[in-house]
């Protein structure tokens, strides 16, 4: 019995796709999220004004030294438990700069603000999730970016930062792209 050609087919997609899931289980994290970002310039913020507070200045992402980019929504349970992260850092001089994401107005994320403290040397709103979180590739909220002096992104990290994620991988990566 002759074995016809599109037998083939089946057992060549099922090698393939167990290729990729081995691939990704056996990769250096499995629980990271990969972002085509790193080593790039970091896409402009293109944001409306949230309220009365400082707007994110066109060329915040070219200043010298390192900066952060939070993405955070007032409905966002685990951006209310990264919040004493980011002050903490804010108050040691690392500028952050926030991307509200899908807040409905600015009145939920001006009392998200008010209620816990603004770590954000410039904030915005991207209300769509549209205008700016496409651009850096954002899967879900709460997310930061590390961005070194030359403007260009050196990490991501997806997920609130908690206290021991600050000092084990925040702080290393920011020490980091100041030593680039």
């Amino acid at each position: 019995m002759a074995l016809k050609p599109l037998m083939i087919i089946p057992p060549l997609i099922f090698v393939g796709f167990a290729g990729l899931v081995a691939a990704g289980l056996f990769r250096d994290d499995p629980d990271a999220l990969p972002s085509a970002l790193i080593g790039r310039e970091a896409p402009p913020i293109v944001v409306s004004q949230l309220s009365n507070k400082p707007e994110i200045p066109p060329d915040a992402l070219s200043e010298a030294g390192v900066k952060l980019v939070n993405f955070w929504a007032s409905w966002c349970a685990p951006c209310r438990a990264e919040h004493d992260q980011l002050i903490s850092l804010a108050g040691n001089g690392i500028p952050i700069y926030g991307v509200n994401y899908k807040d409905a107005g600015n009145g939920n994320a001006i009392g998200f603000l008010n209620e816990l403290g603004d770590p954000y040397r410039g904030v915005g709103q991207d209300l769509t999730g549209r205008a700016t979180a496409i651009e850096w590739g954002v899967y879900g909220i709460p997310e930061t970016f590390v961005v070194d002096a030359k403007g260009q992104i050196t990490f991501r990290f997806a997920g609130p930062i908690t206290q021991s994620i600050l000092e084990s991988t925040i702080l290393p990566e920011i020490e980091a792209a100041q030593n680039k």
